[in-house]
């Protein structure tokens, strides 16, 4: 089957299960050396449908929290679309594509997702941050809540109504409470200083902008932000390594 695949994420996790991918957005880097001979059709809230039938893909593979329902709505071709929104939907999602593509990869990491959400829930250690890169500044004293920053101008954070917050709960992190609904919501640092913050290395670039959050004197750390956000593979192998599964 030919999949053109709109969702970084997924295009990595495909690859690695020997799926032909023959389409993807400019934002799907991972496998590096697999990606290279695949043709770019646009990114995840933007694509040209020429280049996309062009390529006669049996399906177009897209996610509800990664693209813009106009892209289900006007794709020319079979569309199929996830929602992952949690660790709970992942799990479900593999199942289900596990199933659709009838392929047996797919379904084993269903299960190594599985053996994640029943793993016992860790007590969040500052001093060992999962995908820790480096520290804005080490923390001084004890801290009850976590902020995580996806993003600077204006400074944005994620709830646990989102697939990044489930993995942070997952590891024993609790994070601020936002109100309900609002899943990326934009807040004003001042008013979370007593909270720890950890700022992603994407979508924003924190970790090339360290010096900047050095001089507001807050006590946080950069953590990897594909660890945290991308989900499929990536996510599962990060987790099972964070929580000791293998």
């Amino acid at each position: 089957m030919r999949v053109v695949s709109m969702v970084p994420s997924w295009t990595e996790t495909l690859l690695r299960a020997g799926v032909q991918v023959v389409g993807r957005t400019r934002f799907c880097i991972h496998p590096p050396k697999m990606i290279t001979n695949i043709p770019i059709v646009g990114g995840t809230k933007d694509v040209s449908w020429d280049l996309v039938v062009d390529l006669k893909p049996d399906l177009v593979l897209l996610d509800e929290e990664e693209n813009p329902l106009e892209m289900a709505e006007e794709c020319p071709v079979p569309c199929l679309a996830t929602h992952v929104s949690s660790l709970q939907n992942l799990q479900t999602e593999l199942v289900r594509l596990g199933e659709y593509f009838k392929n047996p990869t797919l379904m084993e990491l269903a299960v190594d997702c599985l053996d994640v959400l029943e793993a016992p829930k860790p007590v969040w250690n500052f001093e060992k941050i999962p995908g820790f890169l480096e520290w804005v500044k080490p923390p001084s004293r004890e801290y009850k809540n976590v902020v995580y920053l996806i993003w600077k101008k204006p400074w944005m954070s994620v709830s646990h109504e989102t697939y990044i917050g489930s993995v942070l709960e997952k590891l024993g992190a609790t994070l601020v409470e936002f109100p309900e609904g609002e899943k990326y919501p934009v807040i004003e640092i001042e008013d979370y200083k007593d909270s720890f913050f950890l700022f992603s290395s994407e979508p924003f670039p924190f970790h090339k902008k360290i010096s900047d959050l050095k001089a507001l004197g807050i006590e946080g750390a950069i953590v990897n932000g594909e660890s945290y956000s991308w989900f499929g593979v990536r996510g599962v192998e990060f987790l099972r390594e964070a929580l000791l599964l293998r």
